[in-house]
Order: structure tokens, then C-alpha cells, then sequence
């Protein structure tokens, strides 16, 4: 790797953490990375915010020619502790409450638990994005008894994580040296929920419990139940040994000060003996303004499929590589979506070297956040670029047929059609389900008339019948004198017969640049929309 490439790939963030990674551990066969969340409902936009954050450092490995492993745990041995604002059948769910996740029936129908049915969805979204890691199922990992030689090692050592856990606590809150600790909880053989209350350690697999539910009580192996499993604070470090976690974010509610964090790396440090891997905190995600149809809306709660609903995945990337983790942004929904556009298409222009940048630095960090924003890599031409707003013209101007705006681009290349296409799609939902509604127009189709009358009616007919004849031997410019002139002549203010057009075309007092506009729609439309005022 050149000087200068090194140096290029040190201006991102992901690449300053690749570096301290290899730096702290040293130079290794393979480099695990590591993410994981609780299926317990909707995996949000907020939670995505963890997953692509691993995948951007996991590239960063990769382009290091580092060797990476990159896995995603789902916890859906946790329990389940609540049902979400937005889930159908209620009922049936609250009766599997302080079960496993994965023993709970999937509300929709659609996948063999609970737990599955969020799994889907993260599982068929993120590949979209380009993030594809390697799951992990942790009912499936404990029910095989891949863990009991962690529970075992977590039992023996109980007063040992007592200690770890009440380091960073106030006499408040700390665990009454009195009060037996215990890192495991279990699911009971009999009801399957975890209101059990354990009684006993034989000191190497044999542990006796009560359940307070449906009154059962025994004694079981660890080597041979299904019900038991570390807690969170335990369970969390004990991993990172058996996976050799090399780095794993957490969010800024896991790395407050004596946090979970903090108290896993203790635990991994002096029970495991594995140091806790490097990390970083990440901020939460917020939104602005909400889309008109969500599939998770009754929850309000906002999910990647949501997103990729009006943002193509590589600008949905692009918000995350461009922001430092430590950093809390908003996703919008509203007019910003345009400068969501335009600040993703700068910095596109800038890395094909088609804006200039102020100086080598900010080339640098442009090209490497626009690097990090492609889901398959750099692509073999520069994609069409539009702005969102002519676009969004285009669209409407006509009806929302895709297909009829590229058809009316001649200057798009065959290599560009399906990402021009992905745009369209977005921006016409946006337009459809989220843009203000004075942004929002449809040309009349109908024949129909606005009740314009006087001297709006005689400049309607002049842009007619002296306009309309020579517009397309106009550029914009010329074309707007042209509209001018008319209102001149017929002594208008060129603000009421731009009201009078708009009501002719759109029917309302104000629309897209109007010359502008009258090139995206056309002589024949034109000519077609306004013969009626004749």
C-alpha cells in the first residue's frame, strides 16, 4: 500500500479504528468483529446504526488485506419482557411473557417464532445495503450446550463477578455481600418461563431451582438442560472469549461510566481472561419529519426497510459513514431529504473528480466516505446525477412513470439506468408519502379549466399562440424573457401570470420555475393542457 493511500484511508474514522485495532492486537490470522441485538421487536434505524458501524470498520480491515470475520448475534434466548405498541395479537403474546423470545409464536404468521420474524427482516434488508455478516442464533448456541463450559467457569467464580459488578457501583446499589449472586438464570423445564428462583450449586454442573409460576422444582445438569443461560452482564464477556472478539461498538447507554461495558470488561479481563476488545460508543439516531405510510408505523418506530424507502442504500450508507459514531444526527423525512441529496451528490462529484475539492484533505475524506457508501464497491461509470428536486419534477410531470423520465434523458448510459432507476422509485415515494403538499402537483389531464378570466386569459392565449409556436427553439433563459414580454404586454405583474399559468397547468397559484417547468412538459402537452382557454 502506497504512502499516500495509507494516508488517504486514515482521514476516515473506520479506518482510524482498523488501525488501532491492528495496533492493540497485533498482526493476527483473522480479526473477529461484532454486533448483536435482542429480537424483542422491530430492529430499528437507531439499532442499524450499530450493525452498519461494524461493517464500515469491518471494510477497513478488509482493505488492509486483513483476514475478517464479521458476526452478528441474535439474543433470542433474553426474555420477553413486554409486548411492542405495534405488534397484532396482543393477547396471544402476553401470554408468553417471561418466556425465551424464541418460544414465542410469530404474531404475523409468517416464520416459526417471534424471534424468527424479526431475524427475516433484518436478514433479507441488510444485504441491500451490502452489510452481510455471518449469524449467530444464541438459543440455538446455548440449547447445544456450546456455552456450559462458560456457565461452569461464571458459577465457580460468582463472588468473583460480584466484585466486578459492584466495583463501579455507590453502596447503594452495590449487591449486599449477604445476598447470593448468581450469573445464570433458567428458563423453568416444566412452564418454560424464567420466574424461577435458584436454590443451589453443586460446584461443577449441578444446579437446584424452584419455579415461583407453576411450582416446579429440581435439580438439573447444565450439560444436559435447555433452560440455562449467563446474564446479560456476564454472558456478554464470556462470548467475547469464545468468539475472540477483537471489537465490538455499544451504545452510549452500555458505555456511560460503570456502565455494562465497563463491568463486562472486568468480567472478561479477570474471570475469562480475555481482554475486552476495542470499542467505541455510538450516539443514538433521531428522525425528522415522518413518512405518510410505514410499515411499523402504529409502533413509530423507523426500520431500514423504511428508510430505503426514500433513500437509495447507497446515500442510506452514506448518512452513516459520513457522521462520526460519537455523533448524534436525525434522519428526515421532510424538505431536508433534499439536502440529504445534494450533500451525498457533492461529495460524488468530488470523488470522480468532477468538483474539486478545496484541497487534498477534504479529497481524501470525500473520496473515502463516497468509497465507504457504495454497497458492492466503486462503480465502473458515475452514476446519472439529477437533483432531487428536477427530478421530483420530472416525476410528477409525468404521473410517476419511471420509465417515460429516463426514456426522456438521452444522455444516460446503459451502465447507469438501474441506479437512475433506484432514484426514481425513492423520490417518488417521497413526493407521494412525505413531501409538503404545496411541493406536490399533478398536470391536468382532464380537459378540466381554471377560472381564469380578463387580462390573465388574454396572456394565457398569447404564451399560446406566440409562445408555445417558437419554445423549442428556446433555451430556458430566452423562454422566461419570452413569458415576461407577455406579461409586459398584456400589463400584468409577472407574479400574476405566473399564478395564472400554474393554475392553467397544475391548478394551483404556484409551481416548479416556470420556464423550467414548460421544457419538462413539453410543446404538445402544453398545447394540448392550454387549448381550452381558446
Amino acid at each position: 500500500m502506497s504512502e499516500k493511500k495509507e494516508t488517504q484511508k486514515l482521514t476516515h474514522w473506520a479506518d482510524q479504528t482498523a488501525e488501532k485495532i491492528i495496533r492493540e492486537r497485533g498482526d493476527l490470522e483473522l480479526y473477529t468483529c461484532a454486533s448483536g441485538i435482542t429480537p424483542s421487536g422491530t430492529v430499528h434505524i437507531g439499532n442499524f446504526r450499530e450493525i452498519i458501524s461494524v461493517d464500515l470498520v469491518v471494510r477497513a480491515l478488509k482493505d488492509r488485506g486483513k483476514n475478517v470475520r464479521f458476526i452478528y448475534s441474535w439474543d433470542d434466548y433474553d426474555v420477553f419482557r413486554k409486548v411492542p405498541k405495534n405488534m397484532p395479537k396482543a393477547d396471544e403474546l402476553e401470554k408468553h411473557l417471561r418466556f425465551p423470545i424464541t418460544m414465542v409464536p410469530d404474531p404475523f404468521e409468517r416464520d416459526e417464532s417471534y424471534a424468527r420474524h424479526h431475524e427475516v427482516d433484518v436478514e433479507s434488508t441488510l444485504p441491500l445495503v451490502g452489510i452481510k455478516p455471518e449469524f449467530l442464533y444464541q438459543a440455538e448456541r446455548y440449547r447445544s450446550h456450546m456455552y456450559d463450559e462458560g456457565m461452569k467457569i461464571a458459577l465457580q467464580n460468582r463472588e468473583r463477578i460480584k466484585d466486578c459488578l459492584n466495583r463501579y457501583r455507590d453502596d447503594a446499589h452495590k449487591i449486599p455481600p449477604e445476598e447470593e449472586y448468581w450469573p445464570v438464570s433458567i428458563f423453568c423445564e416444566n412452564c418454560s418461563r424464567d420466574t424461577t428462583v435458584l436454590d443451589g450449586y453443586d460446584g461443577e454442573y449441578g444446579l437446584t431451582y424452584h419455579c415461583t409460576e407453576c411450582g416446579n422444582a429440581e435439580t438439573v445438569d447444565i450439560r444436559k438442560a435447555t433452560g440455562v443461560k449467563l446474564g446479560w452482564r456476564v454472558d456478554w464477556p464470556m462470548r467475547w472469549k469464545h468468539e475472540k472478539t477483537l471489537f465490538e461498538p455499544a451504545g452510549k447507554d452500555h458505555h456511560s461510566q460503570g456502565g455494562s461495558f465497563d463491568t463486562a470488561r472486568l468480567v472478561s479481563d479477570e474471570i475469562y481472561g480475555w481482554p475486552a476488545p476495542v470499542t467505541f460508543r455510538y450516539d443514538f439516531i433521531g428522525t425528522k419529519g415522518k413518512p405518510g405510510k410505514m410499515s411499523s408505523s402504529s409502533g413509530e418506530v423507523i426500520a431500514l426497510p423504511d428508510v430505503l424507502r426514500y433513500y437509495p442504500p447507497e446515500i442510506v450508507r452514506y448518512m452513516f459513514a459520513g457522521t462520526r459514531p460519537n455523533t448524534e444526527f436525525s434522519i428526515s423525512f421532510d424538505l431536508d431529504v433534499l439536502k440529504t441529496y445534494e450533500d451525498y451528490d457533492k461529495t460524488e462529484r468530488i470523488a470522480w473528480g468532477v468538483e474539486k475539492a478545496k484541497n487534498e484533505d477534504v479529497y481524501a475524506k470525500e473520496r473515502r466516505i463516497y468509497e465507504l457508501s457504495q454497497v458492492e464497491g466503486m462503480p465502473e461509470v458515475m452514476p446519472y446525477q439529477m437533483p432531487l428536486r428536477h427530478l421530483c419534477n420530472l416525476l410528477q410531470t409525468n404521473s410517476g412513470n419511471i420509465d417515460a423520465v429516463i426514456e426522456s434523458l438521452p444522455d444516460v448510459k446503459p451502465e447507469q439506468i438501474e441506479k437512475l432507476r433506484t432514484r426514481c422509485e425513492c423520490a417518488w415515494h417521497w413526493i407521494t408519502e412525505c413531501a409538503p403538499e404545496d411541493f406536490r402537483f399533478a398536470l391536468r389531464s382532464d380537459g378540466s379549466k381554471a377560472d381564469i378570466q380578463g387580462a390573465k386569459l388574454e396572456a394565457i392565449r398569447k404564451i399560446y399562440t406566440q409562445v408555445l409556436p417558437i419554445m423549442d427553439t428556446l433555451e430556458e433563459k430566452p423562454l422566461s424573457e419570452a413569458v415576461y414580454a407577455v406579461a409586459q404586454e398584456c400589463e400584468l405583474e409577472p407574479k400574476a401570470l405566473f399564478q395564472a399559468v400554474y393554475q392553467a397547468l397544475i391548478g394551483k397559484d404556484a409551481g416548479p420555475r416556470l420556464a423550467s417547468f414548460m421544457k419538462i412538459i413539453g410543446k404538445t402537452r402544453l398545447e394540448t393542457i392550454l387549448s381550452v382557454y381558446m
